[in-house]
């Protein structure tokens, strides 16, 4: 039996969480030696995580929102970590937990110590790991604009609220894009190159990513100038959006933009001209759950 000691890097803002107190007590008495350590300023995480690396620990558990999860993962796989990670999803949009089917309740998400590791993908920019999704155009300054305050009020929903109140401010970017047999060069509404899913509180650029497939799908939105014209009318009903993307699965691509292109990687902005994105095939060992949906194998 694995040893069920493991140590959970929680974001400062969620120390008073009294749900996660409970979930906590509840893996002590089943056993589990689960220590906590508090992250206060940039930095923190990638410290926690080689201290805890350093002491021995054989599971971490990575709680906050979506930067937090991606901070601990990037942590590890600089470190070349052989803990496994559970990722307790604490944040407004939780994008990447959601679609990987992890439960959001803390106990449940937990409990997930107890299920096997699996090894997963990530991705790779600029020297930069992400765990879900790099997205750029339109949406990423959606993301980027939203304030903190809204998200408190209003949820996921804060992400469409500054969408629509910003639509004025639509913008398309020219762009080239090439990898292993495949090329797209225009210009763009929205882009998603996506290890899982979803990004922007549910919106599901990449819908049949798989994060055990050595591979990274690209989801693009072109913008000739009549799809710019119905964007509104698309976004409010939905109708025939989702078969205007060109999409493709790639282990690498590049990206040019002469005026250069504002990128989110989950949750963390970037900024260039020229990027390589790339899939960094099993690049840590995860828990979750044995039917999610981002595993192409399950069980």
């Amino acid at each position: 039996m694995a040893q069920q000691k493991a140590l959970m890097i929680l974001h400062g803002k969620q120390a008073m969480n009294e749900e996660v107190r409970a979930a906590v007590t509840g893996m002590r008495e089943r056993g589990w030696q689960l220590d906590v350590r508090l992250t206060w300023e940039g930095g923190d995480a990638q410290r926690l995580v080689e201290e805890a690396l350093a002491a021995g620990y054989p599971h971490l558990v990575a709680a906050g929102g979506d930067g937090t999860l991606r901070d601990v993962a990037e942590a590890m796989v600089r470190a070349d970590a052989d803990a496994s990670l559970v990722l307790l999803a604490l944040g407004t949009a939780n994008d990447f937990a959601k679609a990987a089917g992890v439960p959001q309740e803390p106990e449940q998400a937990l409990a997930l110590l107890e299920v096997p590791a699996r090894a997963i993908d990530l991705g790779e920019v600029g020297g930069q790991v992400f765990l879900n999704m790099a997205t750029g155009g339109f949406g990423s300054q959606v993301t980027a604009n939203t304030s903190e305050d809204l998200k408190k009020v209003l949820g996921a929903a804060a992400y469409l609220f500054t969408g629509l109140s910003r639509f004025s401010e639509l913008r398309a970017a020219s762009v080239e894009l090439h990898g292993p047999d495949f090329q797209w060069q225009g210009e763009l509404l929205a882009l998603g190159i996506g290890n899982g899913r979803q990004a922007g509180g549910g919106h599901a650029l990449c819908p049949q990513a798989q994060v055990d497939d050595g591979l990274l799908d690209i989801s693009i939105l072109p913008a000739p100038q009549e799809v710019v014209g119905t964007l509104r009318g698309l976004l409010s009903d939905g109708l025939g959006l989702d078969s205007m993307f060109v999409r493709a699965r790639l282990p690498w691509v590049e990206i040019r933009s002469s005026q250069g292109l504002d990128i989110n990687l989950d949750g963390e902005p970037l900024q260039g001209d020229n990027l390589r994105f790339e899939v960094l095939p099993a690049a840590l060992r995860v828990h979750l759950p044995v039917d999610s949906p981002l595993l192409s194998r399950r069980g």
